[in-house]
Formats: C-alpha cells, structure tokens, sequence
C-alpha cells in the first residue's frame, strides 16, 4: 500500500512493509485499463496474505483479470479505459467475456473494500475488535451474496470462520515487520479511497448502460 504522501500521480512511491499499486485516478468518468488491472493485481498480493478464506475470491480475481488482459491485447488503443473496451465489445460482440469478468472482478473488489473499510473504522473507536468475522459476513452479505447460488453462500459462511483475527491480519500486510498500527490503517484508508471511486464509477457504468443481467 502507499503512502498518503505521495503525489497523487506516482503510483510508485512505497512504505517498506508493503508495495502495491494504487487505483488509477478518473479521467472524465473513464479508467485507465492498463493502471487498473495493476492496481487488481496488488489485490490480489494483498489477499494472498489473508490465508484461506480469502482463496475463492483471490481465484476469481485473477481469472478475471486474466479475461480482461486477453481483451485488452486485441486492440491495446481502442481499449486504453475499460469503459471503451467494454462498450466496443457491447456493440461487436455477442459473447462478452469482457463485459462478465469486470462485472464479476468489480464485485469481488467491493467487497475487499468493504471489509477493509469496516476495519479502518473501526480501528477509530477507542477498542478495535480482534474478531473480524462478522465484518467479512457483511461485506460479503452486501456485495456478492446477492449473486452467489445456495451451495457458494454455504461455502463461505464456512469459510468466513478461518478470518484471521486483526492483529494477525496486520501483522500480515506489514510482512510481520514492525510497524506501527496506526501507520498501516492510516495508509489503508489512503488505499481504500481510490479504490472506492474505482468500483464507484464502474458500477455506476454498468447501470448506465445496461451491462448488468436481470436477477
């Protein structure tokens, strides 16, 4: 994760315990494709920390990403912003590979962003909690079990109750270096933000135009 002092343009400036790549800024309502699928694969790098519970959800990250990659490679100047990739697939194709993984990928990092922003707010209150599973339950409740069958909700219920504890968790993010933990959420939150008006202008996208099937 980055530092909240860096530029808002350098996606390289980095704290020792961790590197990663921010979400790219909005640049009239688009996204940079090629900035966004780095920024989704620091994602990934960070889950992989998480341990098994996580596992699911990091698998159909990166097989989304992958997808999104592959359509990317077809035409690298048509479809620098993924809303530019995802309307010329929209209106040339019938199988949208494309339009389905960043629907799903977009899901998933949701509700990456959900459960870390519960965290971050709670490490405000004068006692943050140790027990992160009912945060997981929530982020997952609002942002992929609406669209999870019955046996993939089972699954992660049971899994949900193999969520590292916070301090584990930071412990992980830092590569159990010392750090402070004050440092670590002040520069999660810094991470989150980004990352929110990311999911935020993508989904607002999908709406506009349609992108999403009926329940």
């Amino acid at each position: 994760m980055l530092s909240p002092s860096s530029s808002a343009g350098d996606n390289k400036d980095v704290l020792a315990y961790e590197i990663e790549v921010l979400f790219p800024n909005i640049i009239d309502d688009k996204i940079g494709t090629v900035e966004f699928l780095d920024a989704a694969r620091g994602i990934v790098r960070i889950i992989e920390k998480l341990g098994k519970v996580f596992a699911p959800v990091k698998y159909d990250i990166q097989g989304n990403i992958n997808k999104l990659t592959t359509r990317y490679a077809k035409d690298e100047e048509k479809n620098a912003t993924l809303q530019d990739m995802i309307l010329i697939e929209k209106n040339t194709e019938t199988n949208l590979i494309a339009t389905d993984a960043l629907m799903w990928l977009t899901r998933g990092l949701h509700m990456i962003l959900l459960f870390f922003e519960q965290i971050v707010e709670d490490a405000k209150t004068t006692t943050p909690t140790e027990d992160l599973v009912a945060f997981l339950k929530k982020a997952y409740k609002e942002a992929l079990e609406p669209y999870h069958g019955w046996l993939a909700q089972q699954l992660f219920d049971l899994l949900s109750l193999m969520v590292p504890t916070r301090s584990q968790l930071l412990q992980a993010l830092t590569n159990k270096q010392t750090t402070e933990n004050g440092t670590v959420i002040e520069n999660m939150e810094f991470y989150l933000q980004r990352l929110q008006k990311n999911v935020s202008v993508i989904q607002s996208f999908y709406k506009a135009n349609n992108l999403e099937p009926l329940r």
